[in-house]
């Protein structure tokens, strides 16, 4: 069985950090650091190659691209830092040298620059040296070294001299400064005062002048190392073609406030040079003359459409990746809020959108037509849609970091916390929660049959759930490690994790098989190929290793460098194609799986992907409008165009005649013009002939009288010159005599000036003796009075100090004093403060709760009012009250009536609530909906109020009543108690028969009204036990009915909160759509001003005319 190998394919990200990160091969090939290597991506065939970095390297600084487009130098950070030169023209990138600092301790070259003609290497150090090195690359010789600053003026650029091998630009904070390579050294040959200019970016404008930009926006212009002046950034767009204003400036007026947005970079052109001014802003200069340079245009990124070289990345760490089995997709999020969908076939960005909250983990359905991600706030299932991807059912799971579909799409698992919980796609129902882990859950997968999951934590637990019970089929428990991965094998029957203990673990029915160690560093991520012959681990350095399976039992293993930070996730595509990494530095990385033979791998399973994509109606049907529109708009174009072009041809027809005619006219009378220029040629010919002869005639007489003339005057003239030789012989021997009489003159005023000087000379030397001797003697008298000054000076300095000394103790030590009492009385003031607001808070709830209560007292006067006239009713008739009674029956029937409607109405609110539509118009329509529910809602409530209140006042009058009644009852018991005792007297008077009557009168005149009342009491009782009753009964409906009415206000609250919430969100997002069309209409008013400005109504030109009508509306239905 062949090994299987990894080959880099394609990758997805960009690395920060690295400085002039984007280099141009050729017109179509752009260079740019990606992961741990460089990338050379073709943006019209869309290939990419790439260029490994080292494996000891910690990460990319800078890199940088010779002029004549061969030759690739990029600076690696470490223990010691090196510059590597690759040859691009090698198919490869074949790496050619590897230029070290030599015996200096580098860690990192910040700034790398190759000269004009590829010869010479410069690199900058960091800090604290800031060293400038200079290479003779190709014989890997250094050649000098030199410190370019200190330690607190940092530098940003170095540049070579395009016009000069020699010499180098250096710039910083309060540094310009240039250098000339010369006798085997760095020397610098000009140095600006610029100690208070922050240089960003410099560029070459010609041999001799440099141009510079600030972080405060000034454009600086030095001519042989020396400001010179300013290039003024005030010309508005507009005004192109006046020169802008150029002025010399001092190196003390150089500083700007804050405010103005700094100049990042500037290149130079054939016509000027471009930089950048703040973000999404170029500006464009040509020069006018010698020293002046105006503002041509200005490029703005709002303004105008720029199309993305290959397409957007992501900016952050990338934290879920996911593939689907019916469509070559990837799906991945990252910490920038981005969920990204990417083509792996076709190497294309298909769908891309931002979110308010951070995405932890994604998950494509096996269709490829929903995914599933985890936020900050919660899980959300959406809709993966032809141009968008929206959301159509959430979950309250916060925080997923781990979520995925079941092989046959029906479920999905998702990691709250430590627990894992399983949903029916269908039905989104929570099937079954696996609780187990006592950390947080790192990785899960599905078994094949989705009969099984297998967990893994931080917990270092590796567990096996069966997805039906719910219950844990194996476990595996190492708390030393921290589980980052794990995997099923091929044939599930075994699990296969990773984790912080550097080993890969083979796990079966609950113990470990095999272990493979692994050296530093640890392994992350996990993935396991469907035909069982590989393994491939990420690891924390941004490797990734193949391991072949079954596993070996030695370290055995291929190592390829991939990421420039720790994979996060990895995972196979179903027909073992396609290797997928996703790592901390935002980039995806495809590889291609192949034999060592370089064929790809055979997989068992034919894998059909499908093309169906979904699409909403409203969307389907804007479409099909749009598409009418543009079939109208089209068939009105053509017709237009017939027109035209028949009225064009009818217009070139008759100008052809015209112009037919014309020629006709013109030949004719060129040919009568020749004619008669041929007449004349003949008539001049004639004449020329003529002239020539008699030319020749005085030409030869001249000549002949010329000869005469000038011999005779060479006759007189040699005459002349033998007189004056002659006379230059006498003068000659007359000046010989006077030069010898001069000499002899001169040779005796010497000697006697020599006699004099020397005579002077010993005068002066006796003079300087003596000045000597009195130097000496001052000198000596000079020191001793300045040791004496010395002595005097430092006695002051040390009596200074000491008082100095006291005076700082004693500040310091107030100061501390009242920073203590300051630290005291801000507290103080906090705490008064709180408590003032806590009183006013008080003091207003106090006001609302007085404005209620006096609300509550004026109805219940009503209520009394009302309630004595019932009373006064209850007086009369006994009948009157048993209609009271059953009104109060009906009354609690209309009651239990209002609360089935309002709990009715209270489940119909949730049911609308749950489903939120995307058009603002039915949002707001259903706002006004619960508004008025809510407010029946109230209604009702003050209603239910009102009936318990008249209820207890009822209830008082009735507990009177019944006092009233026990008194009575009480007073009657003790006249029977009187009677039975008068009766018992009369019993001793029964043999007296007169005394015994007079005694019966008495009694009976006593107590025979008292007895009609106790008739009448007894009549009464049976009607007071049947109000006594009904008594019991209405409270017992009251103490129902407030228990109800507290459920409902709880329940109502619950509402109103989840309303309030939902409208919440629903301003936010009618305020973000409001921006949008705000955004829009200004985007538009631009565009129909530019269109404005671009029309120019020519009856020459028609279709120009055309193509400006039909852009409008192309822009208006984008």
């Amino acid at each position: 069985m062949s090994f299987v190998v990894a080959q880099s394919h394609f990758i997805f990200g960009v690395r920060t950090g690295v400085r002039n990160n984007l280099c141009f091969f050729d017109e179509q090939t752009v260079v740019f650091p990606s992961g741990n290597s460089c990338v050379c991506f073709n943006t019209v065939q869309r290939w990419q190659r790439f260029i490994s970095g080292s494996e000891r390297s910690q990460g990319m600084r800078a890199m940088t691209i010779s002029s004549n487009r061969r030759y690739l130098a990029v600076s690696d950070y470490g223990e010691r830092a090196t510059v590597t030169v690759f040859d691009l023209q090698h198919e490869q990138g074949r790496k050619r040298k590897v230029l070290s600092a030599g015996d200096m301790s580098v860690q990192e070259f910040i700034c790398i620059a190759f000269s004009p003609d590829s010869k010479y290497l410069i690199g900058l150090t960091g800090s604290p040296e800031w060293m400038l090195i200079l290479w003779l690359w190709e014989k890997h010789k250094l050649l000098a070294t030199l410190k370019t600053t200190n330690t607190n003026n940092p530098v940003t650029q170095v540049s070579f001299n395009p016009y000069n091998n020699t010499q180098l630009c250096v710039s910083g904070t309060g540094v310009f400064k240039l250098f000339r390579y010369s006798e085997g050294a760095l020397k610098p040959s000009s140095v600006a005062k610029v100690e208070s200019i922050n240089f960003l970016c410099h560029t070459w404008m010609s041999e001799h002048r440099v141009i510079a930009g600030t972080d405060t926006g000034r454009l600086l212009v030095f001519e042989s190392g020396d400001l010179r002046r300013e290039v003024s950034m005030t010309c508005v767009q507009g005004q192109s073609a006046r020169q802008v204003e150029v002025k010399k400036i001092k190196d003390a007026n150089v500083d700007e406030g804050p405010s103005v947005p700094s100049i990042t970079a500037i290149l130079s052109y054939s016509k000027g040079f471009a930089c950048s001014r703040g973000p999404g802003t170029v500006f464009l200069f040509e020069q006018t003359d010698e020293n002046g340079y105006r503002k041509t245009r200005e490029i703005k990124e709002d303004k105008l459409h720029f199309e993305f070289l290959s397409q957007s990345f992501h900016s952050s760490s990338i934290t879920g990746l996911s593939i689907c089995i019916r469509k070559p997709l990837v799906a991945t999020c990252s910490l920038d809020r981005s969920v990204r969908i990417w083509n792996y076939e076709t190497k294309v960005l298909e769908l891309y959108k931002e979110f308010q909250e951070e995405a932890y983990s994604v998950a494509l359905h096996p269709t490829g037509l929903f995914i599933l991600v985890g936020f900050s706030d919660r899980l959300r299932l959406m809709n993966l849609l032809i141009d968008d991807i929206r959301t159509f059912k959430e979950f309250t799971v916060r925080s997923c970091r781990e979520c995925a579909f079941s092989n046959g799409g029906h479920m999905f698992a998702a990691v709250n916390g430590n627990i894992i919980q399983i949903y029916s796609v269908t039905s989104f129902d929570n099937i079954v929660n696996l609780k187990g882990h006592n950390g947080k859950v790192c990785r899960i997968e599905w078994s094949l049959d989705d009969s099984r999951v297998v967990s893994c934590g931080v917990d270092g637990a590796v567990y096996e759930w069966n997805t039906q019970s719910g219950k844990r089929e194996s476990e595996s428990v190492l708390k030393s490690c921290s589980y980052t991965g794990v995997a099923f094998s091929s044939d599930c029957k075994t699990i296969l994790a990773v984790g912080t203990d550097l080993t890969l673990k083979e796990i079966q029915d609950c113990q470990v098989l095999r272990e493979v160690p692994a050296d530093e560093p640890a392994h992350t991520a996990l993935a396991v190929s469907h035909s069982g012959r590989v393994v491939f681990t990420g690891t924390s350095s941004g490797t990734v290793r193949a391991i072949k399976y079954p596993l070996p039992i030695q370290k055995e293993w291929i190592t390829y460098q991939a990421h420039s930070g720790p994979v996060t996730k990895m995972v196979i595509t179903y027909d073992d194609q396609f290797l997928l990494t996703v790592s901390e530095d935002g980039c995806l990385l495809i590889w291609k799986t192949i034999d060592k033979e370089g064929k790809g791998l055979k997989s068992n399973k034919h894998i059909v992907h499908t093309e169906e994509i979904l699409i909403t109606k409203s969307d389907l049907e804007e479409k099909t409008q749009h598409m009418l529109e543009m079939k109208m708009r089209l068939e009105e174009l053509q017709m237009e165009n017939e027109y035209q072009l028949r009225l064009k041809d009818m217009n070139y027809n008759e100008k052809l005649r015209e112009l037919s005619d014309n020629f006709v006219q013109q030949i004719e009378s060129l040919k009568t013009s020749q004619q008669a220029m041929k007449t004349e040629m003949e008539k001049q010919e004639c004449e020329n002939q003529q002239n020539s002869a008699e030319l020749i005639m005085k030409h030869s007489k001249e000549l002949k009288d010329l000869e005469l003339s000038y011999s005779q005057k060479l006759i007189v003239e040699h005459e002349k010159y033998q007189d004056l030789q002659q006379k230059h012989q006498r003068m000659q021997e007359d000046y010989e005599k006077q030069l010898k009489s001069a000499e002899d003159r001169k040779i005796q005023a010497v000697e006697e000036l020599t006699k004099m000087y020397e005579a002077k000379l010993q005068e002066k030397a006796e003079v300087l003796a003596q000045c000597q001797e009195d130097t000496e003697q001052k000198i000596s008298v000079f020191k001793a009075i300045i040791k004496q000054a010395e002595e005097d000076e430092e006695r002051k300095i040390l009596e200074i100090q000491t008082n100095y000394e006291k005076k700082m103790k004693t500040e310091k030590q107030t100061n501390t004093n009242l920073k203590g009492k300051n630290s005291i009385m801000a507290q103080k003031f906090i705490s008064l403060q709180k408590q003032i607001d806590d009183r006013s808070a008080d003091i207003n709830k106090l006001k609302q709760e007085r404005q209620r209560l006096l609300g509550l007292i004026r109805s219940l006067e009503s209520d009394i009012e009302d309630l004595k006239r019932q009373i006064s009713g209850h007086e009369k008739t006994s009948q009157d009250k048993d209609h009271i009674i059953s009104c109060l029956k009906r009354k609690n029937q209309e009651l239990e009536k209002l609360k089935f409607v309002l709990e009715f109405q209270l489940n119909e609110l949730k049911q609308k609530t749950e489903p939120l539509q995307h058009d603002i118009s039915v949002k707001k329509e259903r706002i006004s909906q619960l508004e008025e529910e809510l407010t029946q809602t109230d209604k009702s409530n003050a209603q239910l109020k009102l009936t318990v209140s008249e209820l207890k006042l009822k209830l008082k009058t009735r507990d009177k009543e019944m006092c009233k009644e026990s008194q009575k009852v009480k007073d009657l018991e003790t006249h029977l108690q009187r009677l039975k005792s008068d009766l018992h007297n009369c019993v001793g008077f029964i043999q007296e028969p007169k005394t015994l009557k007079d005694n019966i009168q008495m009694i009976y005149a006593r107590y025979v009204q008292q007895t009609e009342r106790v008739e009448r009491t007894n009549a009464d009782d049976t009607v007071q036990k049947a109000l006594r009753h009904q008594c019991d009964r209405q409270e017992r409906t009251v103490n129902g009915l407030k228990m109800r009415l507290v459920k409902s206000a709880e329940e109502h609250e619950k509402v109103y909160t989840k309303i309030m919430k939902e409208n919440m969100t629903l301003i936010a997002e009618i305020n973000e759509l409001r921006k949008e069309l705000h955004l829009a209409r200004t985007q538009a008013k631009d565009v129909k001003a530019q269109l404005a400005l671009l029309k120019k109504p020519k009856k020459s030109q028609p279709i120009l005319e055309e193509a400006a009508y039909q852009e409008p509306k192309q822009l208006g239905v984008s």
